[in-house]
């Protein structure tokens, strides 16, 4: 995931790879991969920092191990969502017999000016 979010820890300006998050009431922190959004009660972390992570004496930590690989889009997904657009346009009235018909949906025809 490319990211412009640095480490959380002070004095370091390594790019970020984790988030780490609490959960106070099972006194568990929960560390994983990096957040799609920045969190304000979440800390992103550099791999070092994450890596030296320890729990507070009495706290567990989990570790959520993610092969970053996986949660790309896959060729798969990029297939799939091509064949539900040809079969949405396959399967719809054409642009004239909508504008006739009064049907209104989420989507208009905006015509030049």
């Amino acid at each position: 995931m490319s990211t412009n979010r640095k480490c959380s820890r002070p004095l370091c300006s390594k790019n970020a790879v984790a988030t780490l998050t609490y959960v106070y009431g099972e006194s568990t922190m929960v560390l994983g991969p990096l957040a799609t959004f920045n969190e304000p009660h979440c800390y992103d972390l550099c791999d070092n920092h994450s890596q030296a992570t320890t729990p507070p004496r009495g706290w567990e930590l989990v570790k959520l191990e993610t092969d970053p690989e996986s949660l790309k889009p896959s060729t798969a997904d990029l297939e799939l969502l091509a064949q539900a657009v040809r079969d949405s346009a396959h399967s719809s009235q054409s642009v004239g017999e909508l504008e006739n018909s009064g049907r209104r949906g989420h989507l208009q025809v905006v015509r030049d000016l």
